[in-house]
């Protein structure tokens, strides 16, 4: 035993004159997008055919847009990359099939019924500026975005990652905030979140110039057949900051289509296989 005797501890109050008269404790809350991925998605044989299918369709390629949510007018401004719209019953199949897990993880709970998809390819230089899903969904408080992940092995670019904001919700508002997570592209990947998420493709690199060596992605937008019926209060908490924090970049007027020429189509149903989350009560 020690020497020493033991003195029982007592409270000390730290006094204000101690601490900077500007400081008070902050009530801004930073929320993170919820977040799923899944590797392997395709499966080896099917990511490697549908690589070299969207190698064989580089001309058809288009330079990808965004839409200005005051004025609809379409534009190239804080993007740089090709685009080329199409449909896949096989990936719709994939994607039907995993959702119900999805929205397990998410804590998402509205009907999904259709998706828009388009081919992008990302070169030297390409990326696409902070912004959310907004212009490509009925209700962007209840839809999902999902980005699968094509390239050659080895990769023929560099960077080109996705980096997911987090949101701030102060004094009642929520808005972008400056934290973010960053995702990789990794081949046959796909990560699903929040279409309300504010999120950017940071710039890539691609030193060959082949469209071969680009980044590749099936980006698609899946969303229930109509606005979602009843009060927003009925979502839960993070989905509405996230709505609430994209509602500056919705457009104020639906428009006649997509901006990219992405046509809608029906999203199957679950098959036998499906990846179901665990039963809730």
């Amino acid at each position: 035993m020690s020497g020493y005797m033991m003195e029982p501890a007592k409270p000390t109050e730290i006094s204000p004159r101690v601490l900077p008269s500007s400081d008070r404790w902050s009530p801004a809350l930073s929320v993170p997008a919820p977040v799923c991925r899944f590797e392997d998605f395709l499966g080896a044989e099917r990511a490697a055919a549908l690589l070299e299918y969207a190698v064989s369709r580089g001309e058809d390629f288009t330079a990808g847009t965004v839409l200005d949510p005051l004025t609809g007018q379409v534009s190239r401004k804080g993007r740089d990359s090709l685009v080329l719209p199409v449909t896949s019953e096989v990936f719709s199949a994939h994607l039907a099939d995993c959702l119900p897990l999805v929205q397990e993880v998410l804590g998402h709970r509205a009907a999904l019924a259709r998706s828009l998809t388009v081919l992008t390819a990302h070169g030297e230089g390409g990326h696409f500026g902070m912004h959310t899903d907004a212009s490509r969904v009925r209700d962007v408080g209840t839809a999902l975005s999902a980005v699968y992940y094509l390239h050659r092995r080895p990769r023929g670019f560099g960077g080109g990652q996705l980096r997911l904001y987090d949101t701030v919700v102060e004094d009642g508002r929520a808005r972008p905030g400056e934290s973010y997570r960053t995702i990789e592209p990794e081949h046959d990947t796909i990560v699903f979140f929040p279409s309300g998420a504010f999120h950017e493709v940071v710039p890539s690199t691609c030193p060959s110039g082949r469209f071969s060596d680009h980044r590749f992605t099936l980006t698609t937008w899946i969303s229930g057949g109509e606005p979602a019926a009843g009060p927003a209060a009925r979502r839960p908490h993070v989905w509405q900051w996230l709505a609430d924090a994209a509602e500056g970049t919705r457009p104020l007027h639906d428009a006649e289509g997509d901006h990219d020429g992405a046509r809608p189509v029906a999203l199957p149903p679950p098959g036998p296989d499906a990846l179901l989350g665990p039963s809730r009560p």
